[in-house]
């Protein structure tokens, strides 16, 4: 499972393709907690990202949420509602400031059309989020939530860590409640897991901030390693 995408869709276009595209539409600003794209909303508009984070999630018949990614600068989302013209499957919501470029779908189709290669980026960014989705499946039905919890940890450190003295700092303001929507577990099993991971000290917690002290025990805890 992972919640970053691989090779972002605008640093993967060819620079001339990357130009057309962003000057195709118009620069947006988004506040921290504004939603970008709701779930089953039947608009087709694309963002591609220049800065900033956002977080992808869906409802649940428990009334809860899942998170499914985080996107960040290069990568577009809404792709897929422009593409087959469908409902939106997902909510994106800015997790800090976030600039990005807002495409039309229209617009946005047009520009695929033209570019045989930024369809080809495209269709191979939908099938990695589909063989994503199903890694997530298995590992929800078959992973104890310390396991889930360590994998997330670490995709964080080597995405979004940086090294300071006292371990790796994870900057993204990521609070308990949206960690347990990553893990797809209630806060309180999370809040435990920390709690366990605290205790051994593997990592240290405070207000939005994350220090991991121990990667390398991490990584085994997420490959169910005790």
């Amino acid at each position: 499972m992972s919640l970053f995408g691989q090779d972002p869709f605008l640093d993967a276009l060819a620079r001339e393709d990357r130009r057309a595209l962003l000057a195709a539409g118009a620069p947006r600003s988004y506040a921290p907690g504004d939603v970008m794209v709701r779930e089953r909303d039947t608009t087709t508009f694309v963002l591609a990202i220049l800065s900033g984070w956002s977080v992808v999630s869906v409802g649940t018949e428990r009334g809860t949420r899942l998170i499914l990614a985080l996107r960040g600068a290069g990568e577009v989302v809404g792709d897929l509602a422009a593409v087959d013209q469908h409902p939106r499957s997902a909510t994106v919501t800015a997790l800090g400031p976030v600039e990005c470029v807002v495409l039309p779908g229209e617009r946005f189709r047009r520009f695929l059309s033209a570019r045989p290669a930024a369809t080809q980026l495209i269709m191979r960014q939908l099938s990695a989020r589909l063989r994503s989705a199903d890694v997530e499946r298995r590992s929800l039905a078959s992973e104890p939530v310390l396991q889930r919890l360590a994998a997330r940890l670490v995709e964080l450190v080597e995405r979004a860590g940086r090294q300071a003295p006292e371990g790796v700092v994870v900057d993204l303001p990521l609070p308990q409640h949206d960690l347990a929507a990553a893990v797809g577990a209630t806060r309180e099993a999370v809040a435990k897991a920390l709690r366990l991971l605290r205790g051994q000290g593997l990592v240290e917690t405070g207000t939005r901030r994350l220090v991991v002290k121990d990667i390398g025990v991490l990584r085994l805890l997420a490959a169910g390693r005790d």
